[in-house]
Order: structure tokens, then C-alpha cells, then sequence
């Protein structure tokens, strides 16, 4: 359909080890159905384990208003943001596992004005859903699905889908990506690495990436459009400022989205995962005047000789939280229907 060719031979869902693509074969939801089975999880109260269980559910309730009655033909298991979630005030008993979801529409409800039964769709549960997306059949607003283009498998939509809208929410909304614009994008080859690159090289950009293995370094050397330049920081004596800065003239890249930075110096780091990340201050050195750095990092701490030398470049710092349009049912409709319904179908094809 036009997209950004990714890595030859390479399937970039098998690239990221956070999410999994779980195909579920539906049995054939009826209506006199009585009982089906959903996959929950239950944290200890004195630890942070995680049990998860299937517990058999009452069939759904009459579908009415906005909602959709979805029969489920895959899953996507994605982390499962405790904090978050404590953070909400969500506390259950259990809490349903499996939110990224693709299947065909059973039932609407009579104020559904996008969606008519047989559509093949693909969405994102809400925090708040009583369902579990591992399950026959799930009852979901609208707002929170998009039709599947035909050529896309059930697999495919529901394993891309999240990490589909962070890459544009990072790139269209936060950075504002253009054509001709440099972009730094920290562990290319990660689910959200993957998309981004290609979402960038469609908007005739100059990408830049970092990769945390050999592996991940001859993946990301096999994209086509290919990489500028592919930084090995698996031995974590890389100079990330100093190979983009030698790469961009000495001028900066336009746009960094990071996979996280570190706050301290090495020494101080709790893991060694996070000494292969960049300095908060070598993000700083190697931003362009006017530069924007969308960050994943929720404890970013800014000094004020952090924020005198980004105020005179011009730059910006923008948080890109996975959740941001889970939040709100207004923006989880506006992220959606955007990302998938544009008319020039532009961000269908930089996801599938």
C-alpha cells in the first residue's frame, strides 16, 4: 500500500520483545451463549508478582448506544503499566489483560454512526474496560476502533497498532516532521523504532538511529530507504553527540526521539540497560537550534543550565506517553480517527 519498505528479510513485529501478536480464534459467539472465558491478571498485595487467570464470563449485555459488540480474531499483548493504574485510582480485584485488538463487528448499538456489523476493525481497549481483549467477544465504544485496511492481516493490526499511534503522535504532533528535517531515533530497531523510521523516511526525512546490539545494527543496515547512519552503542563507548553532529555538519538534528536518558552519571545508573542510554546532556548537545526532543522518559529532570542552553537554541521538550490518548475519550477519538481515517490514507500506510 505504498509504505516505507522496512528491513529486507526482517519482520519488524518479531523485532520487539514487549509485544506479542497472540492470534484468538473466536468460537462462534452466539446469541444464546451463556458463559465465555477472559484472560485477567491479579498483582499481590506485599509483592510485585502478577498472577494471571481465566475466569468465565456472564455473555455480554445488549449492545446499545455507541457501542460495538466485537468478535476478537487477534490480540496484542502489550506491558502492563501497574503504576499507571495505581496512579488512576483502577483498583480490581482483577484487571483485564490485552488491549490492542483486531476482529469483526457482531452487533451496534443504535447511535453507532461509523461501524455496521461484519466490519473487520482493529482499536485499543480503554483502561478502564471491563473486558479483556484476550476473550471471544468483546463491547467497546466506538470512538476506540477504526476499520482495518482489507490487506492488512488480523495479526498485523493488532500488534502495530499502539506503537502506530506513539510514532505519530512522536513525529506528526510533537515534532511537527517535515520534509528534509534530520531525525535521531534511539533504538531503531525496537516495535516503536521500526515504525517511526519508516513513518520518517515516508516524509522525506534524514534518519539517524542507535542500535543496542550487533542484531539490531545489521537490521536496521538492511532498511531500505537506508539509515544515514547507525550508531553501535551495545559497548557503550559510542559518542552519540559526536557521530550526529558529524553527521549533520556540525549543525544538530531537528527532531530526537529517545527510548529513555540517563539523569546521572554512569556510575550512578541502577542497571547496566541504562549505561548504554545517552546523557540528558548529550541529548542537549547534539539538538539543532529549533529542535524538538520528544522524550519517553517520565522523570525528566531539566537543571537550569539545561534549560538556558535549550532556551538558546530554541528548542522544545515534549513527553510522549503511551497512554496520552487513553486518558481522555475526546483525544482517544481524535488520536484514532486521525491516525486512520485521513483522507489521503497517509498514516495507514505508514503503519501497514
Amino acid at each position: 500500500m505504498g509504505t516505507a519498505p522496512g528491513p529486507e528479510g526482517a519482520d519488524p513485529l518479531q523485532k520487539d520483545s514487549k509485544v506479542a501478536a497472540v492470534k484468538v480464534q473466536a468460537i462462534g459467539v452466539a446469541p444464546r451463549q451463556v458463559t465465555m472465558k477472559g484472560l485477567y491478571f491479579q498483582q499481590s498485595s506485599t509483592s510485585e508478582e502478577i498472577t494471571f487467570v481465566f475466569q468465565e464470563r456472564e455473555n455480554l449485555p445488549v449492545t446499545e448506544d455507541n457501542y460495538v459488540k466485537l468478535q476478537v480474531k487477534a490480540c496484542a499483548l502489550s506491558q502492563i503499566n501497574t503504576k499507571l493504574l495505581a496512579e488512576m485510582k483502577m483498583e480490581k480485584d482483577f484487571f483485564p489483560v490485552g488491549r490492542e485488538v483486531a476482529g469483526i463487528v457482531l452487533d451496534v448499538g443504535s447511535k453507532v454512526s461509523f461501524f455496521q456489523p461484519g466490519d473487520e476493525v482493529a482499536g485499543i481497549l480503554p483502561l478502564d474496560s471491563e473486558d479483556p481483549g484476550l476473550c471471544e467477544a468483546v463491547r467497546v465504544h466506538e470512538h476506540y476502533l477504526v476499520h482495518k485496511p482489507e490487506k492488512v492481516t488480523w495479526t498485523e493490526a493488532a500488534g502495530t497498532i499502539r506503537d502506530g499511534v506513539r510514532a505519530y503522535t512522536a513525529l506528526h504532533y510533537l515534532s511537527h516532521l517535515s520534509p528534509g528535517k534530520s531525525v535521531l531515533i534511539m533504538d531503531g530497531a525496537s516495535a516503536l523504532g521500526t515504525i517511526a523510521i519508516q513513518l520518517a523516511h515516508h516524509r522525506g526525512a534524514k534518519v539517524i538511529s542507535t542500535a543496542c546490539s550487533l542484531e539490531d545494527k545489521q537490521c536496521l543496515e538492511r532498511f531500505r530507504p537506508s539509515i544515514a547512519r547507525v550508531i553501535d552503542v551495545s559497548n557503550g563507548k559510542a559518542q552519540v553527540a559526536e557521530s550526529c553532529l558529524e553527521e549533520t555538519g556540525g549543525l544538530g538534528v531537528d527532531i530526537v526521539l529517545d527510548a529513555g536518558v540517563r539523569l546521572y552519571n554512569k556510575d550512578d545508573e541502577p542497571t547496566v540497560k541504562l549505561q548504554l542510554l545517552p546523557h540528558k546532556h548529550d541529548i542537549i548537545t547534539l539538538l539543532g537550534v529549533g529542535g524538538h526532543w520528544v522524550t519517553t522518559e517520565e522523570n525528566l529532570q531539566l537543571d537550569p543550565p539545561d534549560s538556558h542552553c535549550l532556551f538558546l537554541k530554541g528548542a522544545t521538550v515534549a513527553f510522549l506517553n503511551d497512554e496520552v490518548w487513553n486518558l481522555s475519550n475526546v483525544q482517544q477519538g481524535k488520536y484514532l480517527s486521525t491516525y486512520l481515517k485521513r483522507c489521503d490514507g497517509e498514516a495507514i500506510n505508514w503503519c501497514f
